[in-house]
């Protein structure tokens, strides 16, 4: 995207636009990106590559994980959007169908080359004899990304009923996903069923993004309300770490029970607290992006925070793969140790340099042509959906190579749905 795109598109903000839901989704999204390239470590000793969990090595840095981990806020923000962008659509009359098509097909777009694209390097790398452990581990890293996406896309899906749910019940709507969420983790966990915790992909995040919606109906304005949110939030968290089963990080490390695979309800409690404070901020944020330099840096990241998400851990296996293929400079050091730790900037420059690259040849994706098509029919964006979340899903867990090869099922199931229900069309012709 050209600095004149982006010039034109701040000028064309208009005044009443909440600049800071902008912020937030720009400044989650990279804290997310950091997050990663933090958090994974690659060794590389004698020639075998290991991929070790920084968490795990530094327990200490476990705490930071209730900074950092902040999907909740993501949520927040597209539950804020979604309720103007589905209040709007209704207003107009159109139907269900057309505003998830609409959705899918902004979100699901820059999906497609980075699926077809890792299908096709596992395919050329295992055909070529590349080790099964490394491509799995190798494609399972690159497309952690899609786990957010499997549980986004089916929390969009059911925008117009948690809405209306909203606007009819109000905060007893926020309190009953909190409780069903709370049933959904005792089944789960007193059972050890973890198949069962899957079901609060949908509950929790759903209910943190009914916070979006106080949050643009002003049922969160006030110090006051801000506070008390961020304190329930916190004693609930904190009471649930210390006298439950839940582990003290939010970002999953391994064990009987994470916070976040499956998504458990202390991520909402979670999501409270950082909410709460986050909106206190508001309002000198709010006069700090009508200057033009910040607004500016808004824009041009959220103009291509999809890509970005996407791709900045394709960007990290291809920086270890080529260093391997040089002999690992740099990646036999100890992680977690100062050593590793001052050597962290270069690391991040080097990645950032690689996904700034990814970023310039394929963010235009991001900007499908208007959509002009009548509405289609319910049973269009309704398979699109499911399809997209059961394939994004499986590969978020272990990525695209098994034991029996490459499982090329899952990578094509979401790009097919969508193709074949004409979400993503493959030509377009005039008035259709």
């Amino acid at each position: 995207m050209t600095t004149h795109t982006v010039s034109r598109l701040v000028e064309a903000t208009p005044q009443t636009r909440n600049r800071v839901v902008d912020l937030y989704r720009a400044v989650a999204i990279t804290v997310v990106v950091l997050g990663h390239w933090l958090m994974a470590a690659v060794v590389v000793r004698d020639g075998d590559v290991s991929l070790v969990n920084t968490l795990e090595r530094a327990p200490v840095l476990q705490g930071l994980t209730w900074v950092f981990q902040v999907m909740p806020l993501f949520f927040l923000v597209g539950g804020y959007a979604n309720a103007t962008s589905w209040r709007s659509a209704r207003a107009k009359g159109a139907t269900w169908a057309g505003w998830q098509r609409a959705r899918l097909r902004r979100l699901m777009t820059p999906v497609v080359p980075l699926l077809l694209t890792w299908l096709v390097m596992v395919s050329v790398a295992h055909a070529a004899g590349v080790p099964a452990d490394l491509l799995r581990t190798a494609s399972q890293t690159a497309l952690v990304p899609t786990w957010f996406l499997a549980a986004y896309v089916l929390v969009v899906a059911v925008t117009p009923v948690t809405l209306r749910l909203w606007e009819r019940l109000g905060w007893w709507s926020v309190l009953g996903g909190l409780a069903l969420g709370g049933l959904v983790d005792y089944v789960s966990i007193s059972t050890g069923q973890v198949l069962v915790g899957f079901v609060n992909y949908l509950v929790v995040w759903a209910t943190v993004h009914q916070l979006g919606y106080a949050w643009r109906d002003g049922r969160l304005d006030g110090t006051g309300r801000r506070l008390g949110l961020s304190l329930v939030g916190l004693v609930g968290v904190t009471t649930l770490v210390a006298l439950g089963p839940y582990p003290l990080s939010m970002i999953g490390i391994g064990g009987e029970v994470e916070n976040s695979y499956p998504t458990r309800i202390t991520m909402a409690l979670l999501g409270m607290a950082q909410i709460g404070l986050a909106l206190l901020a508001e309002a000198p944020l709010q006069r700090w992006l009508q200057r033009r330099g910040p607004w500016t840096a808004t824009v041009a990241v959220n103009a291509r925070i999809m890509t970005l998400y996407l791709w900045h851990l394709t960007a990290m296996v291809v920086v270890v793969g080529v260093g391997v293929l040089l002999g690992g400079p740099g990646m036999g050091i100890e992680p977690g140790t100062a050593q590793w730790w001052q050597t962290r900037p270069v690391w991040l420059v080097v990645l950032a340099a690689v996904t700034f690259a990814l970023v310039a040849c394929l963010g235009r994706l991001e900007n499908p042509p208007a959509e002009t098509r009548p509405a289609p029919r319910t049973w269009q964006p309704l398979l699109a959906t499911v399809a997209v979340c059961g394939g994004l899903a499986v590969m978020a867990r272990s990525g695209i190579v098994g034991d029996g090869g490459v499982q090329w099922v899952w990578p094509l199931l979401p790009v097919a749905g969508l193709v074949a229900t004409r979400v993503i069309p493959l030509r377009r012709r005039a008035g259709i």
